[in-house]
């Protein structure tokens, strides 16, 4: 890796119109040649296969990411580091390309923000994630979104031609309707009301759309499923799905002590309903049982989540078109490269 002295600034670029203010600490880039990006994952608890994740760490610094641990392979922290020293793969859409074009791969679908958000505010600036759907389209192979950002309102037409072209689909993580709360928890991302608008406009130009509720903290957020769902389907979302919170590792660490420094009269309330859902622990790493909980609370959730979801006639997130469109393009164009000419 790299590391930039001057990083650029995606707060004062042409893109400044879909960003929020810039956040209050210094933030560390790096660019790497990364040398793969498509990741390949074998969990039964996730609802796809291959991801890409064009960044490493997020700018949003939401205290409950699951993916924090993942930056300790780096050399780095879990706590703030994940939030202010960005690794930036800037090779990410040549890799694609490469890759799509291997015999072995067979079109599927692709999820971007398996681990942090491809619409984070350095993309604004690097252009990454709108590169690789580029690719994408051009192979007309099959991608999803998980975002929090509006910025990606700005590649509405490469996302509805991907639509039109293959199966494709945004889903808004969206866990709070109290932009207060959202604030706290999520200090560097979009407010829920912009990631509303941005739903719309993205449903208006053709582009499937859901809602995340993601993660439900129990004694917390999840009082706020009903309103949360019937403005998803007021903005134009057709799907909805849900996942319990997860403290994998030293995430655990992170979101108890900052919880309590920003929440400090709700916290024991929270801690005691989490444990609640998780048979006394604060998590259970197992397959098929850390995107959800088990007992009498988490079953009222479950239920509230499901006659919201059937009410405003939302289906189930990870629903897709079984369609296979895939093909691989002609190879691109080398400037200055010589040609044979068809004579005899």
């Amino acid at each position: 890796m790299k590391r930039l002295d001057n990083p650029p600034n995606p707060y004062v670029t042409a893109h400044h119109e879909w960003l929020e203010p810039p956040p209050p600490v210094k933030v560390e880039v790096f660019e790497e040649q990364a040398r793969s990006i498509i990741a390949e994952n074998d969990s039964p608890d996730v609802g796809y296969r291959f991801s890409v994740n064009p960044y490493r760490g997020c700018q949003h610094g939401c205290i409950y990411c699951y993916a924090r641990p993942t930056h300790e392979y780096l050399g780095f922290g879990a706590g703030s580091d994940f939030e202010t020293r960005i690794v930036v793969k800037t090779n990410a859409a040549e890799l694609l390309d490469h890759e799509f074009r291997a015999k072995s791969w067979k079109g599927e679908l692709v999820a971007f923000s398996g681990v942090t958000d491809c619409y984070q505010p350095l993309e604004a600036v690097y252009g990454l994630t709108r590169a690789c759907l580029e690719v994408c389209l051009r192979f007309r192979n099959p991608a999803s979104v998980v975002t929090k950002s509006y910025l990606v309102v700005r590649d509405a037409a490469i996302l509805s031609d991907l639509a039109r072209e293959t199966a494709s689909r945004v889903m808004f993580s969206i866990p709070f309707r109290d932009p207060q709360d959202a604030r706290l928890l999520e200090p560097g991302a979009p407010t829920p009301q912009r990631r509303f608008e941005a739903m719309r406009r993205l449903t208006d130009a053709g582009v499937p759309t859901g809602i995340m509720v993601a993660p439900i903290i129990p004694g917390l957020n999840d009082r706020d499923i009903p309103e949360l769902l019937a403005r998803a389907a007021d903005c134009g979302a057709s799907a909805a799905g849900c996942i319990a919170l997860r403290l994998p590792g030293s995430v655990e660490d992170v979101f108890l002590s900052r919880l309590r420094k920003v929440m400090p009269l709700r916290y024991e309330r929270i801690e005691h309903r989490i444990r609640e859902i998780r048979g006394g622990a604060l998590n259970d790493g197992r397959f098929g049982e850390r995107m959800h909980g088990r007992g009498t609370y988490w079953d009222s959730i479950m239920q509230l989540f499901s006659v919201a979801a059937r009410r405003h006639g939302l289906t189930d997130s990870m629903e897709t078109r079984e369609e296979c469109t895939f093909r691989v393009p002609p190879e691109p164009v080398t400037p200055g490269a010589q040609f044979e000419l068809p004579f005899g």
